[in-house]
């Protein structure tokens, strides 16, 4: 995760994007979008992938992180079971529905395996790894404080 600095980096997310934009093109078909229903909720679960991904990311530790990562790929398994729906209903042709299944089969996948390396990593998350380094900032500033006291007339 050390290439990784914002939520947009994350593969996982880059992929849910992708899932969110075909199921949004998808539901402007007409037989899908006269079904607002089904229309509104495979559009807030794809988002959901998202958007917890990227809040998971954002609350700055690795537990609460892994907790969100779940909740998305729970999200993504939503959107795999609205899509039976709509094929149910010829919402869509199997092409369409393979598509929209392989991309959120996908995106579960990478977020199984980032849930799974971040399980045995050492990483505790950006809001601790801030901490460090605050830390050890406040040592540094204290140990020139100790060595300036010891030797006034050198500069440090």
């Amino acid at each position: 995760m050390s290439s990784v600095r914002r939520f947009e980096d994350l593969a996982c997310w880059q992929q849910a994007r992708e899932l969110t934009n075909f199921i949004y093109n998808l539901t402007l078909k007409p037989e899908f979008k006269r079904d607002h229903g089904l229309a509104n909720q495979i559009q807030r679960a794809s988002v959901s992938v998202m958007s917890n991904i990227s809040e998971g990311f954002e609350r700055g530790t690795t537990p609460d992180f892994i907790h969100f990562l779940y909740i998305a790929k729970g999200s993504a398994g939503e959107v795999r079971n609205q899509l039976y729906v709509a094929r149910d209903l010829r919402y869509l042709n199997d092409d369409e529905l393979n598509k929209g299944l392989n991309l959120a089969k996908r995106v579960a996948g990478t977020i199984f395996n980032f849930i799974e390396s971040l399980k045995v990593s050492k990483f505790k998350g950006q809001k601790f790894a801030t901490k460090k380094m605050m830390d050890a900032r406040k040592q540094k500033e204290e140990y020139l404080k100790e060595l300036k006291k010891q030797y006034p007339n050198f500069n440090f």
